[in-house]
C-alpha cells in the first residue's frame, strides 16, 4: 500500500495512549459557561437574558454576520448570567452566557430523522450547518458553511476528510473512526454533495489501524471515496500538507485550500454535519482526549460544550498533586492554560495534563546555524531567519522577504533546535506585531 507524506516534519514521540479506550459520554454539569467566541470570525450575539429558561438545543445565540457561527444551550435550565469569564483560547476573560442545569435535560426540539435527507440540495446540507452552529473541529473553528460556500469561480473537485490527527496524545478522531465509520462518511457524502465535488479522501495516518480496518470495511458503500493511508508524521494534518501528500497540488503562498479544488473538513465535523442534515442536531457536544501523565482518569470523553476542564477532571477520577502544566488541545499547537475555569469550547479536542516529566522548562541559547529548524520545517520557511528579523523588530521584512504569515505554527522548529529557541512564540509575536502595524 502507496502511504503519502510531505516533505520535512518531525517525530516527536505520539503517546496515543487513549487509542484504545471507547468513547464515554460525561455527565452534564450544574453550571455551563458558554463564551460567544468559540470559531473564528465575530463573536455571536445573544438572544438570551439573565433569567430566560432555555431548553437543550435552543439556540442563545446568533451568529453576527457572516463569518460567524450560532450557539445553543447544551442542555436545560435558566440562564444564570451573561459575564465575562476564563477563555481557554484568548487567555483571557470573555463574555459568556451562564447556563444553570434544571437536571431534566429536555429538548428544545428533539432530533428526528428528516425525509429523503441523502436527497438534500447544497443550499439546504449549508443552511442545517450554519443554523447547527458547526465549526471546524480539528481546532481551527472556522465556520464550516462559510468553507461549504465557496466561490463559483473557485469550484471544488476533491474533499479530503482528515482523520490525520498527527498531534501527540489525541486520540479522539481515531476513537470516532473505530465507532462511528459509517456517519462520518455520510458526513463526507453530504459535504461533497454541498460542493458538487467528484471525489474524497478519507486520510488516516498508519498508527491507527483499527481505524483504517472500520473505514475499509464501509467505504466500499460510497461511491467516489477513498482511503488513503499517510505515514505517520507531524504535522501530517495541517491542510496544506495534507493536499501536498494526496493530491500534489500545493496552494499558493497566501492562498486557500480551494485555490486549488480543494476542501479539508476534520473527522469529526463531518460527524456534525451528518447529524445536523439527517437529524437537525445543532452542535452541542464534542469528543475530547482526556490524557497525559498527570490525568488519572485518561480517555476519550463525549462532553457538553461549556463543561469546565475541573468539572471533567472531577467527573473523570482527578488529577495527581504534581501536576504542572494544562493544555487546551495537543502538546504541540495547544494553548496551556492558566486556570481550570476554562470550559470546554466547540474546538478543544483535547485536555491534557502534565507533570515535570513532560511539561520541561529549558533555558534558551544563542542560534548556533545548524539548520535542523529549516530542514524540518513543512512550509519550507527559514525559521531562523524569521526569529532573527523579530527580535530585530523588522517585522515588514520578515513578512516579505521570508514569509512569516506562511507559518503555520506546528512547533517542528522548536522541537528540534538544540538551542532550546522558543520559534513558534517569537512568531506569534511578529504576527501579532504586524497586525498592530496594519
Amino acid at each position: 500500500m502507496v502511504k503519502y507524506t510531505f516533505k520535512g516534519g518531525i517525530h516527536p514521540p505520539y503517546n496515543k495512549w487513549t487509542t484504545s479506550k471507547p468513547i464515554v459520554r460525561l455527565e452534564v454539569p450544574q453550571t455551563l459557561y458558554l463564551p460567544l467566541i468559540q470559531h473564528t470570525g465575530k463573536p455571536a450575539k445573544p438572544l438570551v437574558k439573565r433569567g430566560d429558561e432555555v431548553k437543550k438545543g435552543q439556540k442563545i445565540a446568533e451568529a453576527d454576520g457572516y463569518i460567524s457561527a450560532a450557539i445553543h444551550a447544551p442542555t436545560s435550565g435558566k440562564v444564570k448570567t451573561i459575564i465575562e469569564h476564563p477563555h481557554p483560547v484568548l487567555l483571557t476573560s470573555y463574555p459568556a452566557i451562564v447556563i444553570e442545569s434544571d437536571g431534566k435535560d429536555e429538548w428544545f426540539e428533539e432530533p428526528k430523522e428528516r425525509p429523503n435527507w441523502q436527497e438534500s440540495s447544497p443550499e439546504e446540507i449549508v443552511n442545517a450547518v450554519r443554523e447547527a452552529g458547526i465549526v471546524g473541529l480539528g481546532g481551527a473553528a472556522f465556520p464550516t458553511h462559510v468553507k461549504l460556500s465557496p466561490p463559483k469561480e473557485k469550484p471544488i473537485d476533491t474533499v479530503i476528510i482528515n482523520g490525520a490527527e498527527c498531534e501527540p496524545f489525541l486520540t479522539a478522531d481515531d476513537r470516532i473512526l473505530q465507532e462511528r465509520p459509517t456517519d462520518v462518511l455520510w458526513g463526507a457524502f453530504l459535504i461533497k454533495r454541498a460542493l458538487n465535488a467528484s471525489k474524497v479522501y478519507i486520510a488516516i495516518e498508519d498508527n491507527k489501524p483499527e481505524a483504517i480496518k472500520k473505514v475499509s470495511e464501509v467505504l466500499k458503500d460510497f461511491e467516489g471515496f477513498e482511503l488513503k493511508v499517510v505515514k505517520t508524521k507531524y504535522p501530517e494534518g495541517a491542510e496544506k500538507q495534507l493536499i501536498k501528500a494526496l493530491t500534489g497540488r500545493e496552494v499558493p503562498r497566501g492562498g486557500l485550500p480551494m485555490d486549488v479544488g480543494c476542501l479539508v473538513q476534520n473527522v469529526q465535523t463531518s460527524l456534525a454535519v451528518y447529524e445536523a442534515v439527517r437529524f437537525g442536531k445543532p452542535l452541542i457536544e464534542r469528543v475530547t482526549t482526556l490524557s497525559g501523565d498527570g490525568v488519572k482518569g485518561s480517555g476519550n470523553y463525549l462532553i457538553r460544550i461549556g463543561t469546565r476542564f475541573q468539572d471533567v477532571i472531577d467527573m473523570t477520577g482527578g488529577m495527581t498533586e504534581d501536576v504542572v502544566k494544562v493544555i487546551n488541545g495537543g502538546p504541540m499547537m495547544g494553548i496551556a492554560q492558566y486556570t481550570l475555569e476554562v470550559p470546554v469550547i466547540k474546538g478543544t479536542s483535547g485536555i491534557l495534563l502534565f507533570t515535570k516529566k513532560y511539561a520541561k522548562t529549558f533555558v534558551e541559547y544563542n542560534c548556533i546555524r545548524c539548520s535542523k529548524c529549516v530542514d524540518v520545517c513543512p512550509m519550507g520557511l527559514l525559521p531562523l531567519m524569521l526569529v532573527d528579523y523579530i527580535k530585530a523588530k523588522r517585522f515588514v521584512e520578515a513578512k516579505e522577504k521570508y514569509g512569516l504569515l506562511d507559518c503555520i505554527e506546528c512547533g517542528s522548529c522548536a522541537f528540534v533546535c538544540p538551542s532550546r529557541i522558543n520559534h513558534v512564540q517569537w512568531i506569534k509575536y511578529g504576527k501579532q506585531e504586524l497586525r498592530r502595524l496594519g
